[in-house]
């Protein structure tokens, strides 16, 4: 075989980088940007006193709101997938607009759009009329993924993620706490009383995660100060395709009769401790027979 000349060489090592070169390209047209939303909502901070208003039969939101804490994470969670795919996240909410001031905390940490739906006539909707409502202003979207906290400090309701995928006809996985988006579909996986499910599921997909699944920042001065100048819209419901009878009082189908305070526990015993509290103690469970 005759040698390879150095002119030759040159141009044989020129193709292998061009060739090189258009591999890391088309490697890079491969990793698909993704469109996220994140479902968060407002709750009554951990530090106000929690009151049931006698008047409406609802939760007094009147006091100072907070970013539920599980939203958080689904935040935190979808900065971490768009740092790795690329994409934007758009921050999802139902409620008064007042609301605004804890969606800017998402933004804070680093979303780009804050929506919330704000009508009067949503006030009082129950989870099928709020999985309604939700469902179209993601609908709006067109979300890739849309992600969940677990649940709510305020309901515990933790079914919210899953009426709201049903009314999407999209695949869900929740309680996540290890989240991977690969091309187009993910793996969640999840801890159990046995172990670990991995669970996968194709995209477009509703995840509800834990709180184990991310430690959040913090807001940074300069994320705080651009949170003021990111797209923040306020939009009422028929700006997003809900009915009025769909929402409410009119569109929900729970109804919270009447509120009483739980009864007094009876049977209890007081011993104050006179130096004999022990003793008293052991005789008292004698007499019931506990030990």
């Amino acid at each position: 075989m005759a040698p390879v000349r150095g002119a030759k060489r040159r141009r044989l090592a020129d193709l292998h980088a061009v060739s090189s070169a258009d591999e890391t390209l088309c490697a890079l047209a491969r990793v698909p940007r993704v469109k996220i939303a994140v479902c968060v909502k407002q709750v009554p901070d951990a530090t106000v006193h929690k009151r049931l208003d006698p008047s409406t039969n609802r939760l007094d939101r009147s006091g100072e709101g907070t970013l539920n804490a599980t939203d958080v994470n689904a935040v935190e969670e979808a900065l971490r997938v768009k740092d790795a795919h690329g994409g934007d996240v758009v921050v999802v909410s139902l409620g008064p607009e007042k609301a605004m001031e804890s969606l800017r905390k998402a933004l804070a940490m680093g979303a780009d759009r804050a929506v919330l739906v704000s009508d009067p006539g949503a006030a009082g909707s129950d989870l099928l009329a709020t999985s309604y409502a939700l469902a179209k202003a993601l609908e709006r979207e067109a979300a890739d993924l849309v992600l969940f906290g677990q649940q709510s400090s305020d309901a515990d309701g933790a079914v919210l993620w899953a009426a709201v995928a049903d009314r999407l006809r999209r695949p869900m996985v929740s309680q996540v706490a290890e989240l991977t988006v690969e091309g187009d579909s993910l793996k969640g996986k999840r801890q159990t009383e046995f172990g670990y499910d991995v669970i996968s599921a194709p995209l477009p997909a509703v995840v509800a995660v834990s709180d184990a699944i991310n430690e959040p920042r913090y807001p940074s001065l300069r994320g705080i100060m651009g949170a003021k100048s990111k797209p923040q819209e306020v939009v009422a419901l028929s700006d997003v395709g809900v009915e009025e009878d769909r929402v409410g009082d009119s569109g929900s189908r729970t109804t919270v009769r009447s509120l009483a305070p739980p009864p007094p526990k009876s049977g209890q015993v007081r011993i104050e401790d006179d130096g004999s509290a022990a003793e008293k103690i052991v005789e008292y469970l004698a007499e019931k027979r506990l030990i």
